[in-house]
């Protein structure tokens, strides 16, 4: 079954498997609680800069894209849109 993560449902999940509070994480990657609060809750007025350094927590980063392409190609199952 492909499944396609929300960037909360993937941070949230990744910080779990990695037994960490959200406070233990947001100072792991170096951001304000505050940012990992708004990522988890699905705030729509994030920071790129911040968004990247969490996600750099788990090898991943968010970049732009061409939409057209990545609906053409299979998708895995942990990838973020």
């Amino acid at each position: 079954m492909i499944m396609r993560l929300s960037l909360a449902n993937f941070v949230k999940t990744k910080r779990k498997e990695a037994n960490l509070t959200q406070q233990e994480f947001a100072d792991r990657a170096g951001v304000a609680l505050t940012v990992v609060r708004k990522i988890e809750q699905g705030k729509e007025n994030l920071s790129l800069v911040k968004v990247n350094q969490v996600l750099m927590m788990f090898g991943h980063k968010m970049a732009p894209v061409n939409h057209k392409e990545i609906e053409s190609q299979p998708r895995k199952s942990d990838q973020i849109y």
